[in-house]
């Protein structure tokens, strides 16, 4: 089936295309005959992703923003046996590499350990590592809060997981029951990029055939050397291209509010390796020769002159600020901020071409304007957050880590139905069918002040709409939510994320100035809503 196009079709609840199979949702959930449609149960696609929540962290190895998905899939056709045996042979035998280990889901309390997986394996081969992971890493969905959903079983090369194998087997329902599915469905990932490494024996992904020839072109363009710079250019430009192929143009809208971003940050690294003349278009021509064999539509669809009036547009903002900046010796963060509020400015590149005094105020002055803006995002806990003193600011946070504490003790099916933070306390109303046990308060306490005593990192990002509703954010009930929103993460260095939700703040900046988190008070505010009053010390 050829790859569907980045912007999904009748899909509302994602930006982008991410994987293979959202062009075969419908299959999965009995809403499009497969028969009638597709000529079979079974299916193989190479679909081209967009994916941009982790657009900060593109230039390290593996980070990408672009990327093409390998995948076969199964409606009611083949099973786990078919499925896996299909996977073992293409890799040992087609690819000829050798397989480090595979993992299974061990199971717990709601499902059972895939013990059939495991068997087949080790029919396969009996001498091949097989580990145990549990639900976080090898069990997949639902996407929402109902919907197919089941085990999974990775492959894993030198380290690196490679392929991943999705048996849909359950439905789950909105109640939380695990229902078996009358159609059973197999949905498999494998990166391409990632894959090429192992095949090529390369360190990276940037040191493939797919992303060399981009980077090479780059090089001969710049002035001095950088390798993250050379990346994020030939990663953003490549997804730039695409989505302009497949109709999207710049704008401050969703989609081509994230176009718009990846240029300009291209043009921004470009300005870092000392590229003077306008050189995305130069970029756009060889990413055109490597993929438009295998694309035929981005030398019909791609309109360079959108790629073009972007960068003109940007330079004429980087130029007025570079001759800011030339005036002064010395720029605090404060100015800064008025740097990017008026121009547009990048605030890395400030960075970058000055001596920025006290860089934290940057922050401040950000978080400051992020305050006052009139979002629904940012007035959503307005009702008793009465001001931001720096007790509000920390019961704020704990308040936060609450909500998360209660999703992995008591349920998923948590959800807040309403705050409000004094300078005493915080109260947290939230969907549940039961009071709390001793047991269950204690383990909740327990789990924020272990959060807090870890000094996690609170980190707030601007996302597209649906993209933060894909990624699960916790949103107040019935709020109405601009195209972009403000989001805070609760993770550790590693970026484990362990609490993320709408908000605009104030928020602590570690969890360790939170303090003592003390429960004081469980109890019913109406049928299946709790409360819960709390303090800091």
């Amino acid at each position: 089936i050829p790859s569907a196009s980045l912007v999904p079709a009748n899909d509302p609840t994602v930006l982008f295309t991410t994987a293979g199979m959202q062009q075969f949702k419908p299959y999965y959930v009995g809403l499009a005959d497969p028969l009638k449609d597709l000529g079979g149960q079974n299916a193989v696609s190479i679909q081209k992703c967009i994916r941009t929540s982790d657009i900060d962290e593109v230039g390290d190895e593996s980070h990408l923003t672009f990327f093409e998905m390998l995948g076969n899939f199964s409606f009611g056709g083949y099973w786990k046996k078919e499925a896996i045996a299909y996977a073992h042979e293409f890799i040992t035998k087609e690819l000829g590499l050798k397989i480090d280990y595979v993992s299974v889901f061990a199971g717990d309390t709601e499902i059972p350990a895939d013990e059939e997986s495991r068997q087949i394996w080790q029919e396969l081969n009996p001498t091949l590592k097989i580990k145990n992971h549990n639900r976080e890493d090898n069990f997949w969905g639902p996407t929402g809060e109902e919907g197919p959903c089941g085990p999974t079983t990775e492959i894993y090369i030198n380290g690196v997981e490679i392929w991943n194998i999705v048996f849909n087997e359950y439905f789950k329902t909105k109640e939380g029951k695990y229902e078996p599915l009358a159609t059973k469905g197999i949905d498999t990932g494998m990166g391409l990029e990632r894959l090429l490494v192992q095949i090529q024996k390369k360190q990276n992904v940037f040191e493939t055939d797919l992303l060399l020839t981009v980077i090479d072109k780059v090089q001969t363009l710049a002035n001095t050397k950088d390798i993250k710079s050379e990346r994020i250019i030939a990663d953003h430009l490549k997804a730039a291209v695409f989505l302009i192929a497949d109709g999207v143009i710049p704008s401050n809208k969703d989609r081509g509010y994230i176009l718009r971003r990846l240029i300009r940050r291209s043009v921004t690294y470009g300005q870092k390796l000392g590229i003077e003349q306008d050189f995305t278009a130069q970029i756009a021509e060889v990413i055109l020769q490597v993929y438009s064999p295998d694309y035929p539509e981005l030398t019909l669809n791609f309109k360079g002159e959108e790629l073009k009036k972007e960068e003109l547009k940007f330079r004429t903002t980087l130029a007025k600020g570079l001759k800011i900046l030339e005036k002064k010796e010395g720029i605090t963060g404060a100015e800064a901020f008025d740097l990017f509020q008026t121009y547009g400015f990048p605030f890395e590149l400030t960075l970058e071409f000055a001596n920025v005094q006290n860089p934290d105020e940057f922050e401040a002055e950000f978080k400051k304007h992020q305050e006052l803006s009139r979002t629904a995002s940012a007035g959503q806990f307005k009702g008793g957050l009465a001001s931001h003193s720096d007790k509000i600011v920390r019961l704020h946070t704990a308040h936060h880590l609450l909500l998360a504490a209660l999703q992995n003790i008591v349920g998923k099916e948590v959800k807040q139905r309403g705050s409000n933070i004094t300078e005493d306390r915080l109260r947290l109303d939230f969907v549940c069918d039961h009071k709390l046990t001793d047991e269950e308060k204690q383990k909740v306490e327990d789990w924020v002040n272990e959060k807090i005593k870890s000094n996690l990192f609170v980190v707030r990002r601007e996302l597209p709409l649906a993209e933060a509703m894909k990624i699960g954010a916790e949103m107040e009930f019935g709020a109405k939510y601009p195209d972009v929103v403000s989001i805070y993460f609760i993770e550790d260095k590693e970026r484990n994320v362990f609490s993320k939700e709408f908000c605009g703040g104030p928020h602590v900046t570690h969890t360790g100035e939170i303090g003592q988190f003390k429960i004081q008070k469980e109890e019913a505010v109406s049928a299946g809503v709790r409360r819960i009053k709390a303090v800091v010390e």
